[in-house]
């Protein structure tokens, strides 16, 4: 099967004073369609540079990124930008939502700025919710939910323009073991039901024996792939 998302000798370096960083060495990797991939290790291993770059929200500083036969990694900035507003959805260890508007008030504005048809809207951010299994609790604001809960709320949001690939940075950092546990669950779902592919990355061992694929990164390579 042809991967979703593969990277070809992949480098990002960072000045630091009068050295360089160099954050990502030669990373390649294939991520197939429909899978759950984490990218693990510890701070600083690289991971979190990787995934923004597989997400189109930083450039390589050598290497090439294809999204299917689409080489993404060197697109003009008004096309990524519609690469992932389009394709793309995003969860990040901070949920960011919108302290003001109830959980289904955060899905559909997102999909109202997003411009999906203003008659499906209601029905698609409902729909969103009640996969994440907050069909309940659509109208609580974030204050009035859980850690977890406010995570699949993020999580609803990232998935409700129906991208083709969900990246999450250290989703369940904030969380303990056991709402952690739930979020990835949610992912998993996500790929068996939706057959959305999901990119995570996680310093929990508790999460890896959910993932289809793990890269282990250690300074900036990648150095085991199951």
């Amino acid at each position: 099967m042809e991967p979703i998302i593969r990277t070809v000798d992949l480098c990002r370096d960072f000045p630091s004073g009068r050295e360089v960083v160099h954050a990502l060495k030669d990373v390649s990797i294939s991520i197939q369609p429909g899978t759950l991939t984490i990218l693990r290790g510890r701070s600083g291993s690289g991971k979190t540079t990787l995934i923004n770059l597989l997400g189109a929200l930083d450039r390589p500083t050598r290497g090439e990124i294809y999204l299917y036969d689409q080489k993404i990694s060197d697109l003009p900035e008004k096309k990524r930008d519609e690469l992932r507003r389009t394709n793309m959805g995003f969860v990040f260890q901070s949920v960011a939502l919108i302290g003001l508007m109830s959980a289904y008030e955060n899905v559909e504005f997102v999909l109202r700025v997003a411009g999906y048809d203003k008659k499906k809207r209601k029905e698609r951010a409902e729909e969103c919710l009640e996969f994440v299994g907050l069909g309940n609790r659509m109208n609580h604001r974030p204050h009035e939910l859980s850690g977890g809960e406010q995570q699949r709320v993020a999580i609803a949001r990232a998935i409700a323009h129906r991208p083709k690939v969900l990246f999450a940075d250290e989703p369940t950092a904030e969380l303990d073991t056991q709402m952690g546990l739930q979020v990835v669950k949610v992912f998993r779902d996500l790929v068996a039901k939706e057959k959305l592919t999901v990119v995570m990355t996680t310093h929990d061992p508790n999460m890896m024996e959910l993932a289809d694929h793990v890269y282990t990164l250690e300074d900036g390579q990648v150095i085991e792939a199951i």
